[in-house]
């Protein structure tokens, strides 16, 4: 994956320059993009845990004229479909006894609105529909995945948890602390609740951004460079940033690793899991008239109540806006 890392290095780069030849800044109303994650983007020879997530995304910006509530800055409509796949400390299990995390999948779609305000602060909602255990195809997604590769053969997705539809609700809330240094620094409260037969806890942290930074209610750090108002105020400035965000999570179930919900047969190998997990996230986010470029680390302690250690992984994501 050395060679994924370098080729998004590659088209970073390119984008910067292209888009820093355009002199004027247009408003666009609509963004479309992925983000891929996987442990293998950080060359680290590790295949485990949370292995690979790909996520696409499609946002507009919704006419906010008839609404009458002079905090709000614009409201955004977000789908969403993706595949999370998770498998123990290898892809490649012969023998049950070295299944230290459940093979598993999460296959869903979605919808958010995300409310973002005057303050800076923003609150999103979100609702997903989908499914875990062979019906979420994450054994398929990962066999074609290293055989278009040429990784390792896989083995080992008969001790899967079983199927159960998954229905969840997260509300999210950011709460803008305080900027210094002339603008160029800021800090911003996190805090989500995840309600649903897949994902229920909470968690709470905060996000530092050091650098070309935007206001949060027009930011790649919200999901909300784009805007349905033409108005000059609204029109989004470049964003060059680093970042990091450390997160306290409290994990109250979590269905790729206990099985599901409601299942009485909830798998062949399913574990009770670590209450709370830590995370700290590193990252570099460009933006520039229609495009945002990202690219991040994240870390994580042990979430499962076995043998299992701690992880690390990437994420890429890629966005084109438009109208």
């Amino acid at each position: 994956m050395k060679k994924s890392i370098l080729l998004f290095t590659i088209l970073f780069c390119f984008l910067y320059d292209y888009e820093k030849v355009k002199a004027q800044t247009i408003n666009y109303k609509s963004e479309f993009g992925f983000r891929s994650e996987n442990d293998s983007y950080l060359a680290g020879g590790q295949d485990r845990y949370y292995t690979n997530g790909l996520t696409l995304n499609f946002r507009t910006a919704l006419n906010t004229a008839k609404i009458k509530n002079e905090n709000l800055n614009k409201m955004i409509l977000e789908l969403e479909a993706g595949q999370k796949i998770f498998n123990p400390q290898s892809g490649s299990i012969s023998n049950s006894i070295y299944v230290d995390r459940p093979f598993a999948g999460y296959l869903y779609a979605g919808a958010s609105l995300n409310l973002l305000y005057q303050s800076e602060n923003n609150l999103k909602l979100s609702l997903q529909g989908g499914t875990i255990g062979p019906a979420s195809l994450a054994q398929e997604a990962q066999e074609l995945m290293h055989d278009v590769v040429g990784f390792y053969k896989i083995e080992g997705w008969q001790w899967q948890v079983n199927n159960e539809f998954a229905i969840n609700a997260t509300a999210e809330f950011n709460y803008l602390i305080n900027r210094i240094a002339n603008d160029k620094v800021d800090f911003t409260a996190n805090s989500y609740l995840n309600v649903g037969n897949t994902f229920s806890g909470a968690g709470a942290g905060f996000t530092f951004r050091s650098g070309t930074i935007n206001p949060l209610f027009k930011s790649s750090s919200t999901q909300s460079r784009i805007s349905n108002s033409a108005s000059p105020k609204d029109l989004a400035e470049k964003e060059f940033f680093f970042y990091a965000k450390p997160m306290l999570n409290y994990v109250l179930y979590d269905a790729t690793i206990q099985g599901g919900l409601f299942n009485k047969d909830k798998g062949p190998i399913v574990f009770d899991t670590k209450p709370l997990v830590f995370t700290q996230q590193f990252g570099a986010s460009y933006s520039r008239n229609r495009i945002t470029a990202d690219f991040s680390i994240l870390f994580k302690t042990r979430e499962v109540k076995s043998n299992a250690k701690p992880h690390k992984y990437g994420s890429i994501a890629l966005f084109y806006r438009f109208n």
